[in-house]
């Protein structure tokens, strides 16, 4: 009897969530309101908070810093920070509120946090990573990942990140997840640092050769389902950053994709009702409907009407004093559009 072939690559099984495919970590952007929209689409997704630091979480408005829906999980924290005792405290607090995962941000370029020893410029410091690593992980029972760039300037060398990688691994963290770029701390923004630094994925496809018993998930300038899932033959798993955002229903794939789930999805235009009950929600509790709203912009992104849909959102919003029922009429042409465009291609 033949035994069966191995796949040349399984996906790696470990506790806490399934990493196959996530979205990034982004300020200003993944809130609790877009990660509600998100879970809409895709429902095994996971997902990352924006990234809050340990200062914040004990000192500012904890219930407001790591409060979310249930329906948002799988959902991990991100955290930005270097006192070891501070990780720990967060990560024990990470746990207390229920989240699936605990992350070390040590990617994020800007100066802001290069002045408080946050980010990417912890690269040149792997020691300390691993000594907050494992401050966390001796603090609580969740998987602590680690999101990092293939370098910084003047520590770009692939014998320095398997330095940092090898550290930090013997601290105790398994799943390390790479922006296939350096950053460049002086000279470039933030924003600059997510185009200009060229993204070298095959350093990120040596790091999986080089350390196989690892979780290594790629993360930086992914768009495209099907060069994602080419990637996953080599690595465990994808993050996936602008594109979820700009792009949203690019998600709608995922499920049955990445985790062999064929449970029918939501169209667009059902998506967009069922927001509905949390927009109004929000409306109750004094929220703003644009705080929500301005997440789903691109929801028919590539589409006929989209420039349309887009417009009423960030623009006639603001100009009425009855945002739902804009919302609601929204609701509606664009049900109308889509109607016509599945007629058209109907009879082309």
């Amino acid at each position: 009897m033949t035994e069966p072939k191995t796949p040349s690559n399984p996906a790696i099984t470990r506790p806490g969530p399934n990493r196959r495919f996530s979205v990034a970590p982004m300020m200003d952007w993944t809130d609790a309101h877009y990660r509600y929209f998100a879970r809409l689409i895709s429902r095994h997704a996971l997902l990352y908070t924006e990234m809050v630091t340990t200062g914040a979480v004990l000192h500012g408005d904890r219930s407001r810093l790591l409060g979310y829906s249930a329906g948002e999980q799988p959902l991990a924290l991100q955290l930005g920070g270097s006192n070891v005792q501070e990780l720990a405290e967060c990560a024990q607090l990470a746990e207390q509120a229920g989240f699936a995962e605990v992350n070390l941000n040590v990617g994020c370029p800007s100066d802001r946090v290069q002045n408080n020893l946050i980010g990417a410029c912890l690269m040149g410091h792997p020691a300390l990573v691993a000594d907050g690593v494992k401050a966390m992980l001796d603090s609580c029972s969740l998987p602590v990942t680690v999101k990092h760039r293939i370098g910084i300037n003047g520590r770009d060398s692939y014998g320095e990140l398997c330095d940092f990688v090898g550290q930090v691994q013997e601290a105790g963290c398994d799943t390390f997840i790479v922006h296939a770029r350096i950053a460049i701390l002086e000279g470039l923004s933030p924003k600059e640092n997510r185009d200009i630094p060229p993204l070298r994925y095959e350093v990120v496809h040596q790091l999986k050769a080089d350390f196989p018993q690892l979780e290594i998930i790629l993360n930086g300038g992914l768009t495209d389902l099907d060069a994602m899932q080419q990637h996953l033959q080599i690595l465990d798993g994808v993050m996936v950053g602008r594109e979820a955002y700009h792009n949203p229903y690019l998600m709608v794939e995922v499920d049955r994709r990445f985790y062999a789930d064929e449970t029918p999805v939501l169209s667009r235009i059902q998506v967009l009702e069922a927001l509905r009950p949390y927009i109004v929600a929000h409306i109750e509790q004094g929220g703003v409907m644009h705080h929500i709203t301005r997440h789903i912009l691109g929801l028919f992104q590539g589409l006929p009407g989209a420039r349309y849909f887009r417009r009423q959102l960030s623009t006639e919003i603001h100009r009425t004093d009855q945002p739902l029922e804009l919302y609601d009429r929204l609701v509606t042409d664009m049900t109308a559009r889509m109607q016509s465009q599945d007629c058209s291609l109907q009879q082309a």
